[in-house]
């Protein structure tokens, strides 16, 4: 409740000025949906973004690995855009590359594969079969351990040993983005790629409660303090 207070208040405070909202994956902890069940919570959060979109600001919605089985719910109830992948979009003059992060970069071939297996249909039409109480219940257990194992311990590793820093430059290679912005890392930072690229990683909001904004003229990453 405190954190979801937290971001609701930051929602406030960028509605005055806000065009789009890009919520870069992990926004639950985990998220399925049912034919007609989803999980509980998230009032005060979901009733914002609902404000949200009634004036007008674009809201769009990456799929994370806590949140992947985002379907139809959110773009009926929001009228949000739901990103499976990557998004590219030019704005003001400048390119951007956009996508979660996770599966990205040498190596992982196991959560690869996950990944993979947890998208796909016969995983998603298993996992329906389940009643929610179990099913969610079980999810949400593993998820939660799983974030909370990990935050906490996250440190910089160097340009060299930075799985997205890594791909964004193998990006460069085929193709020219001014600003690549990843959310998977529990770590906020931001990198000079080249002499006119850069790459944003927004961290997380269960300490660091960072996030980028784009002013129409540079991308600058902040911290919310209400």
């Amino acid at each position: 409740m405190e954190r979801e207070r937290k971001l609701v208040s930051w929602l406030d405070h960028i509605q005055a000025d806000a065009k789009a909202l890009f919520l870069v994956g992990d926004i639950f902890d985990f998220w399925f949906e049912y034919n007609t069940v989803v999980p509980k919570g998230f009032i005060r959060f979901l009733g914002k973004l609902a404000t949200l979109s009634d004036l007008g600001v674009e809201i769009t919605f990456f799929k994370g690995n806590h949140d992947m089985w985002m379907f139809g719910y959110l773009k009926e109830q929001l009228n949000a855009r739901i990103v499976d992948n990557e998004l590219t979009l030019q704005l003001d003059g400048k390119r951007f590359y956009i996508h979660h992060g996770d599966g990205l970069g040498p190596g992982d071939r196991k959560y690869k594969f996950l990944k993979a297996f947890f998208r796909s249909k016969v995983c998603q039409w298993l996992f329906a079969r389940l009643h929610p109480n179990l099913g969610i219940g079980i999810a949400q257990r593993w998820s939660r351990h799983s974030r909370a194992a990990s935050l906490g311990e996250e440190r910089f590793l160097g340009e060299e040993r930075e799985w997205l820093i890594q791909y964004a430059k193998e990006v460069l290679q085929e193709e020219y983005f001014d600003y690549f912005i990843f959310g998977h890392r529990h770590l906020p930072y931001a990198v000079q790629l080249s002499e006119k690229s850069h790459i944003v990683n927004l961290g997380e909001w269960m300490h660091s409660c960072t996030y980028a904004v784009w002013d129409g003229k540079q991308l600058a990453l902040k911290q919310w303090m209400p």
